[in-house]
C-alpha cells in the first residue's frame, strides 16, 4: 500500500512541478500565451545574462552549504577550451517518409539488430558491398566474401596516424556509401571523438579526418551512442555544466577538426543560442545541471558539417531515436524513497524546435520506449532510476507502469503526463529488468545481465500498449536476460541452473508461451542487443542465432574473453529446434592490441549475409552451411593482425 500512495504523489508532484530551492535566474520569457514548442534564448547576449547569474548563484549557494553542513560542493565536471560562436544556423534535415526508408532497407543486407527500422546502429561489423567490415581493438578490417569465398583484404588503425590511440576507446562503426565512421571517446583529448575513412569497392581502406564532439563520456552498457539515416550521422551527447570553470561556454555543444597541434581554442560552437532551450522548471543548483544535446553531422560534404540542438535539464538521462525524432528523458538523482522528478525531450530529427512533457519515473534503457505508427509516445518506466550510463541502466527500482500519451500532449513544457495515462503494472523482484516492444506488445521481465547467471525462475509480463486490457503474466522456468522479436512473435533468453534455455512465446491477442528448448551447460556470450539475430525464411520459419559460452559465466567477462561458440536454432511454428553450432577454435591471441582493447561492446555476432551463415567470434570468421535439420562447418579464416594483410597507407 505504501508503494501504491508514493507512486500516486510522485505523480502529481511531477504533474505539478513543484520543486526544491532553486535560482532566481532570468530564463528567456516564453509570455503569458501558451506555446507549442520549448522556449530558446533570443540572444547571446540573454544566454550570457543568464549562463552568469548561474555560476554566481550556484557558487553563493555551495558556499553556503558548506558553511552550514561541512557538505561537499558539486562535482566538478569535465570541461573543454576556448570557442567561437557562428552566426546562427538552423539544424540540417534528415526526416523521411516510411516508404523512402522501407526502400533503403531493401537494397542493403543489414547484420545488425536494429531496434527502429530505418535507423541504423554504431556496431562492430557492417557490410560495405562484398566486404565484411569490422572493428576490432582498435583497428578496421575488411574480409571480401564475394563468391563464396572468405578473403582477408586490408587492415587499418581505427584513429588518426599521427594520433596517439592511448586514453582513447573506438567502440562504433557505421557506413554510408563509401564512408566509414569510427565512433569513440577520447579521455586523453576530450570528447566524443569521430573518426572518418573511406573504403572502395575492392575494400581498400584510407584514413580521411577525425573530429571531436564536446561531450562527457556518452557510454552505456546497453545503448549505443550513435544512429544514421542516409547520411546523417546523428548522437546524442551530454554535456555536464561546470559552474566552478571560469568559462562555462567551453562546456557548450562545439566541433573540432582534429590534427597534430589542434588546441581547444579551434571548437567551433555549433549551438548558439537561439538553439539553446529551456523549460518552466526551476534550476536546482545541488542536482547539477547538463545541456542535453542532439548532433546532427552531413558525410556528404568534403568537410564534415554539424549542428546542435540541446535542452537544459538535469543530469540523468536515457535517449531514444526514432524515424523522425530524438527522445531524451531527463530525470534527477532521487536520494532515499524520494521519488524523482522527471521529463521527456522530443527534439525533431528535421532541425524544427523541440517539445517537452513533465513525467514522473525514469525509463530502464532506450528500448523502453516506442514512437508508435498512432502518433503516441509509449515509455515503460519505474518509480526510481539514474538513466542508462555506465551500468546505470541495471539499477532501476521501485513500482512500474507504463506512460502512453498523443505526441500532439507534447508543447512548451509546462504540462504534465496526466495520471490516467500511466497504466500501474506488476513488477519482478530485481533491479536488471530487460523489456522491448513486439508489435502491440510490451514485453519485460527480470534477469541476471552483466552478472553471473543465478538462473531464478521468473515470469514473462506482456502488457498491450494498444488497448487498456490487464497485464499478463507469461510464467517461465527461467531468467529473463534477453527479449528479442522472432518474426510477429518474441524468443525470451535465459538461464536455469547451469543450462540455457530459449522460451518461444506467441504474440495474438494475447500472450502466450509456445515452446522451450534447452542448451544444456551452457550461458548467453553475450549481452548487447547486437549479438542477437533472427533470420525469417517466411512469417512462419526461420533462424536464430546467439553467441554461447560455458555454463555459469557472467556477462561481465565478454569484456575480455571470447564466445566458445555460436549457437543456431531453428523456429518452426514457434518450436525451436537445434541446428548446430560454429565454434571458436582460436584460444588467446597476442594481436599487439595498442588501443580498445576491452571488448566494451562484445565481440562476438551470428551473421547471415547474401544467403550465407557466419559466425564472428573475435579474430575468427567462419561459415557455416545450413543442409536439412544441422549446420556444418564450411571455412574459417582468421584475421588476427599478424597474419599476412595487405596494410591500406
Amino acid at each position: 500500500m505504501k508503494k501504491v500512495i508514493l507512486f500516486c504523489l510522485m505523480l502529481f508532484f511531477a504533474a505539478l512541478g513543484m520543486a526544491a530551492e532553486s535560482t532566481p535566474c532570468a530564463k528567456p520569457q516564453a509570455g503569458t500565451a501558451r506555446q507549442k514548442t520549448l522556449t530558446a534564448f533570443a540572444s547571446e547576449a540573454e544566454l550570457d545574462a543568464f549562463v552568469k547569474c548561474l555560476a554566481d548563484e550556484f557558487r553563493k549557494q555551495q558556499q553556503l552549504r558548506r558553511e552550514k553542513n561541512g557538505s561537499p560542493g558539486m562535482a566538478k565536471s569535465a570541461g573543454f577550451g576556448d570557442s567561437a560562436m557562428p552566426p546562427p544556423s538552423p539544424v540540417a534535415a534528415v526526416s523521411e517518409s516510411k516508404s523512402a526508408k522501407a526502400d533503403k532497407g531493401a537494397d542493403s543486407e543489414s547484420v545488425t539488430n536494429v531496434q527502429t527500422v530505418g535507423v541504423d546502429e554504431g556496431g562492430i561489423v557492417k557490410v560495405h558491398g562484398s566486404h565484411l567490415v569490422i572493428l576490432r581493438r582498435g583497428r578496421l578490417f575488411t574480409i571480401n566474401v564475394d563468391k563464396g569465398q572468405m578473403k582477408p583484404i586490408a587492415a587499418i588503425d581505427a584513429f588518426a596516424p599521427d594520433a596517439s590511440p592511448s586514453g582513447a576507446w573506438y567502440d562504433e562503426m557505421l557506413i554510408a556509401g563509401n564512408n566509414i565512421v569510427v565512433i569513440g571517446y577520447s579521455y586523453a583529448r576530450g570528447g566524443t571523438e569521430i573518426g572518418l575513412f573511406n573504403i572502395d569497392n575492392a575494400g581498400l581502406l584510407s584514413y580521411r579526418a577525425t573530429y571531436h564532439l564536446r561531450s562527457n563520456d556518452y557510454y552505456s552498457s546497453r545503448n549505443y551512442a550513435s544512429r544514421l539515416i542516409g547520411n546523417k550521422l546523428i548522437f546524442y551527447t551530454p554535456l555536464g555544466l561546470n559552474f566552478y570553470r571560469e568559462d562555462i561556454y567551453a562546456a557548450f555543444p562545439a566541433v573540432r577538426r582534429w590534427y597534430k597541434e589542434a588546441k581547444p581554442a579551434d571548437f567551433k560552437r555549433i549551438a548558439s543560442a537561439n538553439r539553446i532551450y529551456t523549460t518552466d522548471d526551476p534550476i536546482e543548483p545541488y542536482v547539477g545541471q547538463a545541456l542535453h544535446t542532439v548532433n546532427i553531422c552531413d558525410l556528404s560534404t568534403p568537410e564534415m558539417e554539424c549542428q546542435a540542438t540541446a535542452v537544459m535539464g538535469p543530469p540523468g538521462r536515457v535517449f531514444y531515436v526514432s524515424g523522425q525524432s530524438v527522445y531524451v528523458w531527463t530525470n534527477t538523482y532521487a536520494r532515499g524513497n524520494t521519488p524523482a522528478r522527471s521529463a521527456v525531450f522530443r527534439i525533431p530529427l528535421d532541425g524544427s524546435a523541440p517539445t517537452a512533457l513533465k513525467t514522473a519515473g525514469a525509463p530502464i534503457d532506450q528500448f523502453s520506449f516506442l514512437e508508435s505508427e498512432d502518433q503516441h509516445l509509449n515509455v515503460l518506466v519505474r518509480a526510481q532510476g539514474r538513466g542508462d550510463a555506465m551500468w546505470a541502466g541495471e539499477s532501476s527500482r521501485g513500482d512500474t507502469a507504463l506512460l502512453r500519451v498523443p505526441l500532439a500532449s507534447f508543447s512548451d513544457g509546462r504540462d504534465g503526463a496526466p495520471v490516467e495515462a500511466y497504466k500501474r503494472l506488476p513488477h519482478p523482484a530485481g533491479y536488471t529488468l530487460q523489456n522491448r516492444y513486439i508489435g502491440n506488445f510490451l514485453l519485460y521481465g527480470a534477469g541476471d545481465s552483466w552478472g553471473r547467471p543465478k538462473g531464478e525462475v521468473q515470469n514473462l509480463y506482456a502488457v498491450r500498449w494498444d488497448n487498456n486490457s490487464a497485464a499478463q503474466a507469461v510464467p517461465l522456468t527461467h531468467s529473463v536476460d534477453r527479449i528479442e522479436a522472432m518474426g510477429q512473435h518474441a524468443v525470451v533468453v535465459g538461464t536455469s541452473g547451469n543450462d540455457l534455455h530459449f522460451s518461444s512465446v506467441e504474440l495474438k491477442q494475447q500472450a502466450a508461451f509456445s515452446n522451450l528448448y534447452t542448451r544444456k551447460d551452457a550461458a548467453q556470450g553475450e549481452t548487447r542487443s547486437h549479438g542477437f539475430f533472427y533470420k525469417p525464411a517466411s512469417e512462419k520459419e526461420g533462424v536464430v542465432g546467439l553467441p554461447i559460452v560455458g555454463a555459469g559465466r557472467p556477462g561481465y567477462r565478454q569484456l575480455d574473453q571470447e564466445s566458445a561458440a555460436v549457437l543456431y536454432l531453428r523456429n518452426r511454428l514457434l518450436k525451436l529446434t537445434e541446428l548446430g553450432s560454429l565454434d571458436s577454435k582460436a584460444g588467446n591471441v597476442n594481436d599487439g592490441c595498442k588501443a580498445s582493447c576491452v571488448d566494451w561492446y562484445g565481440n562476438s555476432r551470428p551473421l547471415f549475409l547474401k544467403g550465407r551463415v557466419f559466425a564472428l567470434m573475435g579474430y575468427e570468421l567462419v561459415e557455416g552451411r545450413i543442409s536439412g535439420e544441422s549446420i556444418s562447418e564450411v571455412r574459417r579464416i582468421n584475421y588476427v593482425p599478424q597474419q599476412q594483410i595487405s596494410i591500406a597507407k
